[in-house]
C-alpha cells in the first residue's frame, strides 16, 4: 500500500485553449484522484492532485505530455503537507474550477 500525498502543480507552456483542464479532470478521475484544476490568467494551468503516491506520480508524468495540441514546457511541483485541497473543493472527486 502506498502513502497518500497531495501535490500542487503549475503547468506552463501551451496549455490553454487545447482542452488541458478537461483532459486533466478525465485523467485524474480515471486514476481515482481527488483535487482540482484551473486556468490562471497569467497563461498557465494550476492543479492539485491528492491520492496514492504512485497514482499522483503517474498523473504528473501524464501531465508532461498533456492532451493533443498541448506543449508542456515545465511543471513546477509543490508537495503539500496539509489536508485541504482548495477552498470550496470536496475531499473526494476531481473538479474543474473557474479561471482566476
Amino acid at each position: 500500500m502506498t502513502s497518500r500525498v497531495i501535490v500542487h502543480a503549475v503547468i506552463k507552456g501551451r496549455v490553454q485553449g487545447v482542452g488541458y483542464r478537461a483532459w486533466t479532470a478525465r485523467e485524474a478521475g480515471a486514476r481515482g484522484l481527488a483535487g482540482w484544476v484551473r486556468n490562471r490568467r497569467e497563461g498557465f494551468v494550476e492543479a492539485v492532485f491528492a491520492g496514492p503516491a504512485d497514482a499522483v506520480e503517474a498523473m504528473l508524468a501524464a501531465c508532461r505530455a498533456g492532451p493533443l495540441g498541448a506543449r508542456v514546457e515545465a511543471i513546477e511541483r509543490y508537495d503539500e503537507t496539509g489536508s485541504a485541497l482548495a477552498p470550496g473543493s470536496a475531499a473526494d472527486g476531481f473538479t474543474v474550477l473557474p479561471t482566476v
